[in-house]
Order: C-alpha cells, then sequence, then structure tokens
C-alpha cells in the first residue's frame, strides 16, 4: 500500500451570478465567474491493489456509498478498468451547504488525484465529463482555472481577473439551492453582459435578495461584513465574502467577527491550488 501527501479541495467563489432566463425544462440560463481561494479541505489517499474504495471518516447524514468521494472514485474506476483501490482520508475544513462547492471540489481532487497515483492516464477533458456527471460545479473544479460559466453553468472559458484577500464568513444556517432556484421572487430576467470578466462594477448575485429574506442570518452576515469591504453572497449562500487587497485588513476584520460566526481569510486565485500541486 502506497501512501501520498495531502492533496487539497479547494473553495470557489462565484464573484458574481446573474440568472438571464429559465429554460423550459426548468433550468436556469446563467452567467457566474468562479474563482478558487486557497483555504481547502484537504484528502489523503493511501493506494492499494485490492480494488476497495473506502473514506474516513464518515459524514453524518451521508451514507459512505452515497458520498460524492466515493462515486467519483468509483467512476474513474469503472472508466478505466483499474484494479487498483484507495483508503482516502478527509480532513474537513470547508461548511456544508455553505456555497463555497466543497463536496463537488472533494469530488473532482479525488478525480485528478487517484488519476495521478493510479496512472491512469485519463486526459483533462474527460475528467471533467466523469465529473460532471456528479454534479454542475465539478468541473469547474478539475480544470482549476478562474472561468467564467454560461449556459446552466456547463460552458467554461477561462479568466484572469485580480487576485485580492478574502473575508468569508459562514454563517451558522444551510440553504437549500433547490428552494433559491424554485423561489418565485427570483430574479430571472438580468441581461447577458459581453466580457463580464473586465466589468466588477457590474457584478452582482441575484440569488442574494431571496436568500436574505428567508434567511436572517444570512442577511445580518451580509450587514455586518459590508461596513469592512464591498461584499456579496457566494453561489446560493450561505457563506458571505467581503473583498479586502492586503490580507492584513482582511485578518483585522476577521479579529471583529461576531461569536456567532465561523470566517477565514483567504487569498483569491486564478490557478486552484489543485491544479498548483499537480504541476509540481
Amino acid at each position: 500500500m502506497s501512501s501520498s501527501a495531502a492533496w487539497p479541495a479547494p473553495a470557489k467563489l462565484n464573484l458574481c451570478l446573474h440568472i438571464n432566463g429559465r429554460r423550459p425544462d426548468g433550468y436556469h440560463e446563467l452567467q457566474t465567474l468562479f474563482q478558487f481561494v486557497d483555504f481547502a479541505d484537504q484528502l489523503h489517499f493511501d493506494i492499494t491493489d485490492d480494488g476497495v474504495i473506502a473514506l474516513t471518516p464518515a459524514i453524518p447524514g451521508v451514507a459512505h456509498d452515497d458520498n460524492l468521494i466515493v462515486r467519483a472514485a468509483r467512476r474513474l474506476q469503472a472508466h478505466t478498468g483499474t484494479h487498483k483501490g484507495a483508503r482516502i482520508h478527509l480532513d474537513k475544513r470547508l461548511p456544508m451547504g455553505g456555497g463555497l462547492g466543497g463536496g463537488s471540489s472533494d469530488a473532482a481532487t479525488t478525480l485528478v488525484a487517484l488519476n495521478h497515483l493510479w496512472n491512469t492516464g485519463v486526459d483533462e477533458d474527460t475528467l471533467a465529463d466523469l465529473g460532471l456527471a456528479l454534479g454542475a460545479d465539478v468541473p469547474v473544479f478539475v480544470r482549476g482555472r478562474a472561468a467564467m460559466a454560461d449556459g446552466v453553468g456547463e460552458k467554461l472559458r477561462p479568466v484572469n481577473v485580480e487576485e485580492p484577500w478574502y473575508l468569508v464568513v459562514v454563517p451558522d444556517v444551510e440553504v437549500s439551492t433547490a428552494e433559491v432556484f424554485g423561489h418565485p421572487d427570483l430574479t430571472r430576467d438580468s441581461a447577458k453582459i459581453t466580457a463580464l470578466e473586465t466589468q466588477p462594477e457590474r457584478w452582482h448575485n441575484d440569488c442574494q435578495k431571496v436568500v436574505c429574506e428567508a434567511y436572517p442570518q444570512v442577511a445580518k452576515a451580509l450587514s455586518w461584513l459590508v461596513e469592512y469591504a464591498p461584499s456579496k453572497m457566494t453561489g446560493t449562500g450561505s457563506c458571505v465574502f467581503g473583498r479586502f487587497d492586503q490580507q492584513q485588513q482582511a485578518q483585522a476584520a476577521l479579529e471583529q467577527l461576531p461569536a456567532e460566526w465561523q470566517g477565514f481569510v483567504a487569498r483569491g486565485c486564478n490557478l486552484s491550488p489543485l491544479q498548483a500541486k499537480l504541476g509540481q
């Protein structure tokens, strides 16, 4: 059995989330800008020859075989026909249901790391396709580059944007993505904007208003954070983030964080920590 160093599964932020319409199948047309941060879950992989995929520790409320990490590993096994297995240990740092993409990122890191450690030689496009079957956000984590997403989020275009410091605040509440996208008051008619990544003054999150009305904790966290920096919600929440030019400014705000919330300071990354490790 061979062991590997830790592999990062980084958080993402949606720097904007514009909803442009609703398709007949119920899915939403959108424009969103993904950027990674250097704060991550950590996964450790012990490679075996017995074909068994085992994950520890157990995640409360999630059956072992339903976990995206296990499903990703088995999907790569099935695609490649490898007889190798893995004992996987997850050091969970990202909150569940916070809009930071933790589950999708864990799945992507599993695909990328095991493809490397099993030496199965699957190309990035195929890994992204394998990931898409696990979740709409998995391909952006597989590719690991800041990107504009269009369509229902599946059309990715790599971009370079500023890499500031962020203070991410984690309200003590989980938000249902399905509930947000099904809300009758959700804005669904934002105009499509060409080259949106070059116009940060036009970035907003169409989900923010309905989430703040439905979840007072999110509204409260946002109103606190906006006193320190330009701030908005990521994805469908619950996490909110403020943008700072310098790390010490973000750290100083974190030190004032009310005890009822958690938070962390992280740097924006146009190349994800996962891709940075892969390139080492």
